[in-house]
């Protein structure tokens, strides 16, 4: 995906959607802090519709890293984990088998289908 972002400029509009698509469904990538801070990005961008400029604009100081008192990356002894067990409904592979054609709307439907996921409440 990275590859055609790079080939394709405008496939790039929708590179932090696919970045944080890949990160959110591999949450040990991430600290605890860092995946309820990503899990927050997803809602903004799919829920709300803010742009990663006007995210970048108002958290710039909050995860600055020297104003910022959490880490954001996951280690081997502090990661990311659901408290519940998730069935992702697409995943990169699913992005990946359908080429560069129609990505940024593969791309978008992946983060919609995350945020989803996430959102519904867990019942045993």
């Amino acid at each position: 995906m990275l590859f055609w972002e790079w080939e394709y400029p405008p496939l790039g509009e929708v590179h932090h959607l696919m970045v944080l698509c890949f990160h959110l469904q591999h949450p040990h990538l991430y600290s605890p802090e860092g995946l309820a801070h990503a899990r927050q990005l997803l809602d903004q961008f799919v829920v709300q519709g803010v742009f990663p400029a006007e995210v970048r604009q108002q958290k710039r100081a909050q995860v600055n890293s020297a104003n910022r008192t959490w880490k954001i990356t996951g280690t081997p002894t502090s990661f990311g984990a659901y408290e519940f067990p998730v069935t992702w409904t697409i995943t990169a592979v699913d992005i990946i088998i359908g080429g560069p054609e129609n990505y940024c709307e593969r791309v978008r439907g992946w983060a919609r289908s995350i945020q989803q996921v996430l959102s519904r409440p867990y019942t045993k």
